[in-house]
């Protein structure tokens, strides 16, 4: 089959591999319709999570139709046939974390827990297509995936409704509205959103949807700011503004916002010295993350309030306002997302009309163009909101 393959830094190809095959009574194998580029495979393209080896299938956002299933996942739960879209994080369904609803803690679906309770203490859940450290499994960029504990994570879907009102069910719709979830949002709050990515404009329209009242979104890219005004939200470019934390204490009234989501995570961007001492640091392997919307959501967060962090972080990070957090009493919520409590219930909205998630697609190309989306999407070139990968086309083409 072909697969986006990690070759190094900034390197990625198209290889033939082996297609999946049923490792475990509780596998499928799926063919896989539509596969996506996250923002998160960004920070493995640039080579800022350790434990990628050569050769790793990438990609964590994926839907297809069910070929095989082993012998223990029984016909009422999945069958071949089936049309489903797959979480992005692995999940036992019978561990202590499993059994709370917290999926992306699951205790079982990590093999190589160990390298992640180096970093960490403890280890989240197994992820497809994204580090060794995370269990090293085959991601979903390719024509077939093998899906392990695949009784408790496939989500079936119904006929008649596109690959692309779906597909993003696999994880930014879901990590969108559980960073909106986790900034408990309460009918009439100001809610500050940082970076106008997939992920945060799920977030933005989510937070609308559990009674924000306003919702203020950060970012500097003008076809970005453009979705989020679509989407509802006020917009700040900071790169027009002095200090985004003021400019946020003027448009509120001196108060703050009431909840701020940073959807921006590791790679954080900025025009000031912080920023350039953050870049230097990570490029020389001390500091992990370039933590700048953190902060500045920590400093521009009501006191009382709450933040939330749906953005991804990988390890150690620096200068973190904690006295602000501190005395300012403030909450934060972060995680990945516990995929399977939110999947059906968003998956309703879609059937519903509430919401199209498809509006976020900017590029729909065969999975040969991956390596050069790779680095489309990560310059922000032609306007590049996300990539959906087709893995049996012969054509390309633009949304």
């Amino acid at each position: 089959m072909k697969a986006v393959c990690y070759m190094g830094v900034e390197k990625m190809t198209v290889e033939t591999v082996p297609d999946p095959t049923i490792l475990n009574p509780r596998d499928a194998v799926v063919k896989i319709t539509s596969t996506c580029i996250c923002g998160s495979d960004l920070h493995l393209y640039n080579g800022l999570i350790p434990t990628m080896e050569q050769g790793d299938i990438m990609g964590h956002e994926f839907m297809g139709e069910v070929v095989e299933v082993g012998p223990a996942i029984k016909p009422d739960r999945l069958k071949v046939g089936d049309r489903v879209v797959v979480p992005f994080t692995i999940a036992c369904g019978n561990c202590f974390f499993c059994k709370r609803q917290l999926w992306s803690c699951c205790n079982n679906s990590n093999p190589n827990y160990w390298i992640a309770e180096e970093m960490m203490g403890y280890s989240p859940s197994g992820l497809f297509g994204y580090t060794h450290m995370m269990g090293g499994y085959a991601g979903g960029q390719a024509q077939y995936a093998r899906v392990p504990f695949a009784d408790v994570g496939p989500l079936k879907v119904p006929e008649g409704i596109p690959d692309e009102k779906l597909v993003f069910l696999s994880d930014i719709y879901p990590t969108g509205y559980f960073g909106a979830v986790n900034a408990d949002i309460e009918p009439g709050d100001t809610v500050a959103v940082w970076g106008c990515g997939p992920v945060a404009q799920f977030s933005i329209r989510s937070a609308f949807m559990l009674g924000a009242e306003r919702v203020i979104a950060i970012d500097r890219f003008d076809y970005r700011l453009r979705m989020a005004e679509e989407g509802g939200a006020e917009i700040i470019n900071y790169e027009e503004v002095d200090d985004v934390v003021q400019t946020l204490k003027d448009m509120t009234g001196n108060i703050g916002p009431d909840r701020c989501i940073d959807a921006v995570g590791m790679e954080a961007h900025d025009c000031g010295l912080m920023y350039m001492i953050d870049r230097a640091k990570q490029m020389a392997r001390i500091e992990t993350d370039r933590p700048i919307a953190l902060r500045q959501a920590i400093q521009a967060c009501r006191k009382g309030g709450t933040v939330s962090v749906p953005g991804v972080y990988a390890g150690f990070d620096d200068k973190i306002p904690m006295g602000a957090f501190m005395n300012k009493g403030l909450a934060m919520k972060a995680g990945q997302t516990h995929m399977m409590r939110f999947m059906k219930p968003l998956l309703d909205k879609v059937e519903s009309g509430e919401i199209d998630p498809s509006f976020v697609i900017s590029h729909r190309v065969p999975i040969d163009r991956a390596p050069e989306m790779y680095k489309i999407f990560r310059d922000k070139q032609e306007n590049c909101t996300k990539v959906v990968l087709d893995p049996w086309a012969a054509g390309a083409m633009a949304a």
